[in-house]
């Protein structure tokens, strides 16, 4: 099982609510996810991603390649949407989120066995886009592996443009901001 914490109910300690939703299969192109929380660190709260390093993630020199922590970084961010139920807010409104731009520091190599955190929190909202900022620790320690600046735009799925980012969507992604600020 899944522990999930839910940003919008931050009356719990560590987090939001506690819900619970069974562990997906993981397969080559599919990072397994163990689990998805909300911690505090002071005021600050981030929502966390664990994802163990697997045989299929390494590359020829036996460290994860750096294309799989996009995946790993995409997995983190529909976490951390789905948690705080803003996926679910967009999807009902007919909207979409299109990643424009990644840029990703890499710091160190993870190797098969490593359990990897992933905190995502959102940076910056403007008119039509926002920034996620992202970081990938080694599990329990402060040692940074790589962090990332991910900007997306609003679209409306049905016509296939960028839209205003405006209402409950943007008080949704306001609200997840200063929770992680």
């Amino acid at each position: 099982m899944v522990q999930a914490g839910n940003p919008l109910g931050a009356d719990r300690p560590g987090g939001g609510a506690a819900g619970t939703r069974s562990l997906r299969a993981a397969g080559p192109g599919r990072p397994r996810r163990l689990i998805a929380t909300h911690t505090t660190k002071g005021k600050h709260m981030a929502h966390h991603t664990r994802i163990k390093v697997r045989g299929y993630h390494l590359d020829l020199f036996g460290h994860v390649n750096n294309a799989r922590y996009l995946e790993f970084l995409e997995e983190a961010r529909w976490n951390c949407f789905e948690d705080s139920g803003t996926l679910a807010q967009f999807l009902q409104s007919g909207l979409g989120l299109a990643v424009v731009n990644i840029n990703i520091d890499y710091a160190r190599p993870a190797t098969m066995g490593e359990m990897l955190l992933i905190e995502t929190a959102v940076k910056s909202i403007g008119n039509r886009s926002a920034v996620i900022h992202q970081r990938v620790l080694l599990d329990g320690t402060d040692i940074l592996v790589a962090q990332a600046d991910v900007t997306f735009v609003v679209f409306d799925t049905r016509a296939g443009k960028a839209v205003v980012l405006e209402g409950p969507l943007k008080d949704a992604l306001e609200l997840i901001q200063a929770q992680s600020a």
